[in-house]
């Protein structure tokens, strides 16, 4: 049961509304500042992508390499992708399990995340050997 005033109401909510104001405004000039910089970003870091290199000559691939490249990219993908799929369905059930242990034991936290870490190790291994593939490719 409200037991103040309505001036002590009124005063609450003008205070409620005054911190909605701030949060919404900083919010917006967060956002502003966000963009900015990702223009200046892709200003400084994208200009050499569209660059054009007048002596860089294309080289073109046999009917043998082509495919051969083909099947290499294709077990980088599905190297890393079957290490993805893995590994979430492996953080799924560690990861249940251990907000249970942690919600009976919170001084097991330590522990348990280092389980979540070794099962987020998957998705390493599957990076690791695409980019070991793709070396080769």
């Amino acid at each position: 049961m409200w037991t103040g005033t309505v001036a002590t109401l009124r005063k609450e909510l003008l205070k409620m509304e005054k911190q909605k104001r701030w949060f919404v405004s900083r919010l917006r000039v967060s956002l502003v500042v966000m963009l900015i910089l990702m223009a200046f970003g892709s200003l400084i870091f994208a200009t050499n992508s569209f660059a054009q290199d007048a002596g860089q000559v294309e080289k073109t691939l046999t009917a043998e390499e082509a495919g051969v490249q083909k099947f290499g990219l294709m077990a980088a993908a599905i190297a890393f992708g079957l290490g993805a799929i893995g590994a979430g369905i492996a953080i799924a059930n560690v990861g249940s399990a251990a907000m249970g242990t942690i919600g009976e034991k919170p001084e097991l936290a330590s522990q348990a995340l280092i389980f979540i870490a070794l099962a987020e190790g998957l998705v390493v291994f599957g990076f690791i050997t695409a980019l070991m593939i793709l070396g080769k490719v």
